[in-house]
């Protein structure tokens, strides 16, 4: 049997890997840990999801304001001895598309500096349900210029509210069935 001490240490691990790669389900790993253990305080859990989670989006967020360089591997690639000029054939098809990426990420972050009560609103409602999704709301707030202490305590509030409900929940449920 776990400690509760390991469970909070194996949820912040979780709650930082479901953060960067949106594939893994913290609210599965939740309530699936609240029912395996059910002494585990919900209010403990909230508060670790909450750090991982934000620890985790904090990354995008940097790296959407520009002060966190992305790794070199995704950056373009150009082959040995090639130059951007002899590249260009390869990447015609795509220029496109990122040209009208470019013109959408531009008037979005134009739409976010007039209106920056906006996006801390629109940041904090995701944060709690989700809608629209946290991570695209981390990018567009570090696009946006929130400020770093906005977007965590913001983050923070959210996700905790979001967690501890969550991680409360199936003991709600319980009561109420028997």
């Amino acid at each position: 049997m776990l400690t509760v001490l390991a469970c909070l240490g194996l949820t912040l691990g979780v709650a930082l890997g479901s953060a960067i790669v949106p594939l893994i389900s913290i609210e599965i790993f939740v309530v699936g840990l609240v029912a395996e253990q059910p002494q585990i305080p919900w209010w403990a859990l909230g508060a670790v999801v909450a750090l991982g989670q934000v620890a985790g989006k904090l990354l995008y967020f940097l790296a959407a304001r520009g002060s966190l360089h992305l790794p070199a591997f995704l950056h373009r690639r150009f082959r040995r001895g090639e130059t951007e000029a002899d590249a260009a054939p390869r990447f015609v098809r795509w220029a496109a598309a990122r040209k009208r990426w470019r013109v959408w990420m531009e008037t979005i972050r134009e739409r976010c500096h007039r209106h920056p009560r906006w996006m801390v609103g629109t940041h904090a409602v995701s944060s709690v349900i989700g809608l629209p999704p946290f991570m695209a709301t981390s990018v567009l707030a570090g696009l946006a210029g929130m400020s770093l202490g906005l977007f965590v305590s913001c983050s923070l509030i959210g996700r905790f509210l979001r967690y501890s409900v969550l991680a409360a929940s199936p003991a709600l449920l319980a009561h109420t069935w028997l």
